[in-house]
């Protein structure tokens, strides 16, 4: 093996493209990229990172490039306008590093629904209004809680319930929905659909208008949701049957599926209960959940006022400050230990005892033969967690 390449310099590209594209751990392309310079250059002009993640999430395939947002306060970007390709290449290969190591995070999943957007139509408006469908009560003050249909007597003319997530990166892997028993009417009857999918994309409007609050743009959405052009969806779910029973149904993803842009969709399609009153089908729902986890706020995402694509926004100083600060982990403890090693640098230090302070690991043994009783050791119980390569 050579002295600096390795064997990226024995063997042909195609030969070292195809060994290093089998790494689908994020943690192993960083390490190989922090080998040497050329390794960092040869990982970061392949595109690995993004490779990975897009395997993982093929909904990223939307995203065209990335930017960087340099300062929080003067808010200046930095991205393929103002970069040179290679510059490019590393920015990518360093906020897909980071993208794939929350991607790949085991985080207890939450209910990701934040606003009900609008249905395709409501019987009684606001009584009988979609925004029931995010109170997990059954019963709102004298009354049943829950969305239901205009009646149509024609079963298979479908409905549109539509949500806003939490985040506009979302990963969503499973969505709960109710049907509603009408306990009120002869028999109990059950109005659920016949089937259910769920589409998730973003909204046009939500990034035309990044500076207004978020009431204005849901009412912006709720205005132009009868426009067919109004959503741009990068995914869709294939059709899962819903049974017509009282209790909150699951309907799993095949796989995890980014959101990317924070709207859900949910299609009911075909109606199988009509009312005994009118002769007309419905369609109603108590209870909608959307199971995932939000990403961090660190990513975000907007759309060109011109163009479909997404541009994936990286915040590395909402990383930093997000990050958590006990037990001495993370950067916040790596600053504590730079402090640390300035404070009593001009006491002689050693070079390897320096090291292991500034990494956080256990006190090296002092070779000067007398012990320093200078407050400066580290015991292993206060170990900041070791020196990492990981770029994340």
């Amino acid at each position: 093996m050579g002295a600096s390449g390795g064997f990226l310099e024995l063997l042909c590209n195609d030969v070292s493209i195809d060994v290093l594209r089998r790494l689908d751990d994020p943690a192993d392309l960083v390490r190989v990229s922090s080998i040497s310079r050329s390794w960092h250059q040869f990982v970061a002009n392949n595109g690995f990172c993004k490779k990975l993640c897009t395997r993982m999430f093929p909904e990223l395939k939307c995203c065209c490039c990335v930017v960087e947002q340099s300062n929080v306060t003067r808010s200046s970007e930095v991205g393929p306008s103002s970069s040179t390709e290679q510059d490019v290449n590393v920015l990518e290969h360093r906020v897909f590093a980071r993208l794939a190591h929350e991607l790949k995070s085991t985080i207890k999943k939450e209910d990701c629904v934040s606003v009900a957007i609008c249905a395709s139509s409501t019987d009684h408006d606001p009584a009988e209004s979609i925004e029931n469908t995010l109170d997990s009560s059954d019963n709102v003050g004298q009354r049943p809680s829950y969305w239901s249909s205009e009646g149509e007597s024609d079963p298979d003319l479908p409905e549109m319930l539509t949500y806003s997530l939490c985040s506009k990166l979302c990963i969503i892997e499973e969505v709960n929905i109710q049907p509603f028993e009408a306990n009120f009417q002869f028999g109990h009857p059950i109005y659920s659909a016949e089937a259910v999918r769920f589409r998730m994309g973003f909204s046009k409007n939500i990034f035309y208008s990044l500076s207004h609050s978020e009431e204005e743009v849901v009412a912006a959405q709720r205005f132009d949701d009868d426009d067919d052009d109004c959503y741009i969806w990068t995914y869709v779910s294939p059709k899962f049957p819903m049974v017509q029973e009282n209790s909150l149904q699951t309907f799993k993803l095949p796989q995890p599926v980014l959101c990317i842009g924070g709207i859900l969709q949910i299609e009911l399609l075909g109606r199988v209960q009509k009312q005994e009153m009118d002769g007309l089908y419905y369609i109603c729902v108590s209870h909608v959940q959307v199971m995932g986890r939000p990403l961090p706020p660190v990513f975000d995402v907007k759309i060109p006022s011109a163009g479909q694509s997404c541009l994936l926004k990286y915040c590395p100083q909402t990383d930093c400050s997000t990050r958590p600060s006990a037990s001495g982990g993370g950067w916040l403890a790596l600053i504590a230990r730079i402090r640390q090693s300035r404070q009593l640098g001009a006491r002689g230090w050693s070079r390897t005892r320096f090291l292991n302070t500034l990494l956080g690991n256990a006190p090296a043994v002092h070779f000067g033969g007398s012990s320093d009783d200078d407050g400066g050791g580290r015991s292993s119980d206060d170990d900041g967690g070791g020196g990492s390569s990981d770029e994340y």
